[in-house]
């Protein structure tokens, strides 16, 4: 079931871009240039349709996650962990598995410490964009390298021409998009 969040589907029609090869561009309010209050209006959307008490933590994925994911857990008073693109070589008991970036065209590897996810937590993962649902599966490695569990998984924007969010929601993980794009043909951002 699409759930638009109008605040959302309003700035993408105002700022957002449609590329050639189904790219959204949201970087002057999203993921390069942030609109803070836009952050804390997604983000409270987002409190209220995943219950605080259903999740112990939040992760996500370094960089666009980021900020999301803060001010949800500066909303629901939650922890947040972000996985990292590089291994650091201070981090001591990591999980590591590898992401194939479309975007970016190139698999890189992602790590989160042991120290910071635990067997039994319940992870709630935020991140910008739900495409083909790679960062969504190697986050969902991530939990189960630590015997945590993703109890439910937030995304500023879903692009529901691709397979990511159907396959997520197959797994029978509680799935939710603030804005649902439909397609992006001819450059033209037509939403669900």
């Amino acid at each position: 079931m699409v759930n638009n969040f109008p605040v959302l589907v309003e700035r993408i029609k105002q700022e957002g871009k449609s590329l050639e090869g189904g790219i959204l561009k949201v970087d002057s309010f999203i993921n390069h240039q942030l609109d803070p209050d836009l952050l804390e209006q997604m983000s409270a959307e987002f409190n209220r349709r995943f219950d605080p008490a259903s999740y112990d933590k939040i992760v996500t994925i370094e960089a666009s996650g980021i900020a999301p994911a803060v001010m949800l857990g500066y909303l629901a008073h939650k922890k947040v962990v972000f996985a990292k693109k590089k291994k650091p070589s201070t981090m001591s008991n990591m999980l590591v598995t590898e992401v194939f970036s479309f975007t970016k065209n190139t698999t890189y590897q992602i790590c989160i410490s042991g120290e910071f996810i635990h067997a039994g937590e319940r992870l709630l993962f935020i991140d910008d964009f739900l495409a083909n649902g790679k960062a969504a599966n190697g986050i969902i490695d991530l939990a189960n390298q630590a015997q945590a569990k993703i109890v439910g998984m937030g995304f500023l924007i879903e692009k529901a021409f691709q397979q990511g969010g159907s396959l997520l929601r197959e797994q029978n993980i509680h799935v939710e998009s603030l804005a649902t794009i439909a397609s992006l043909d001819n450059c033209t951002i037509t939403f669900a």
